[in-house]
């Protein structure tokens, strides 16, 4: 999954990528095998190239990094969250459309 706009997260990585963020942060929790996060997945690409510099995007994959899954509530994915300034703002669950994940984003972007 190597793109120059979409960051790959860890539970080591979280807090340091995403929390401390100085621009919000989309974060698409996922997993491999998962249907509706291979069909949001390529939404998630071009948001992030779209909003390069206004938003940083990353994925984690539930599987591997079950410790923020855990402390964030995921119970089923795909999950998009958005977080501004450390703080959960927004928490979308299930396979969006681009149109509507736009809406949400904006809301938040300064």
């Amino acid at each position: 999954m190597a793109s120059p706009y979409v960051s790959e997260l860890s539970d080591a990585t979280f807090d340091s990528e995403v929390l401390k963020s100085s621009v919000p942060y989309l974060v698409d929790f996922w997993a491999p095998w998962c249907g509706p996060c291979r069909m949001v997945a390529p939404i998630i690409e071009e948001l992030a190239q779209e909003y390069a510099g206004k938003l940083k995007v990353g994925k984690l994959n539930v599987d591997d990094h079950q410790q923020m899954a855990a402390r964030y509530g995921v119970a089923s994915i795909p999950t998009i969250m958005l977080f501004k300034d450390g703080q959960l703002v927004e928490r979308i669950v299930g396979a969006l459309p681009k149109p509507m994940l736009k809406e949400v984003i904006d809301r938040h972007i300064a």
